[in-house]
């Protein structure tokens, strides 16, 4: 008989880490969907066009640590909604420079100041001291 080492998932922190990112995700999630139609994929992609632009689509995919075909799906469904404008780089046909277009800067700053009240709420059960040490940790376990 095989004996089995299952992981004690309750305390394994690639599991913790999974499981707290999708709630706090879905979270948000739930309010932009609704209102706009926006997948999480969508969004992230936002974010990070909204932060970094003008970004290749293989940018944004670093940047969100995100699968590439995922990210080129969610980028076609934005360009094709008129929330992401993409240009060719220069000669280079098969680069493309993408930035927000006017209506994706307008759903963006519709949803990140709702996105940074969920961040200020989850926060809120942290005293000051735990959140520098949360932050440093963060620094050090995924440096940006």
């Amino acid at each position: 008989m095989t004996d089995h080492a299952p992981l004690k998932l309750e305390r394994f922190l690639p599991y913790r880490l999974s499981i707290l990112s999708n709630t706090v995700s879905q979270a948000i999630a739930r309010e932009y969907q609704q209102e706009f139609g926006l997948s999480m994929t969508e969004w992230r992609v936002m974010a990070v066009l909204a932060r970094f632009e003008p970004l290749s689509a293989r940018e944004v995919a670093e940047h969100t640590a995100m699968d590439k075909v995922a990210v080129s799906r969610a980028l076609s469904r934005l360009v094709e909604a008129g929330r992401v404008d993409r240009e060719r780089h220069g000669n280079d046909r098969r680069r493309s420079v993408l930035r927000l277009s006017e209506e994706g800067w307008r759903v963006h700053d519709a949803v990140a100041p709702r996105a940074r009240n969920h961040e200020r709420e989850m926060l809120a059960q942290l005293s000051r001291e735990e959140i520098d040490t949360l932050a440093r940790i963060l620094d050090k376990l995924a440096p940006v």
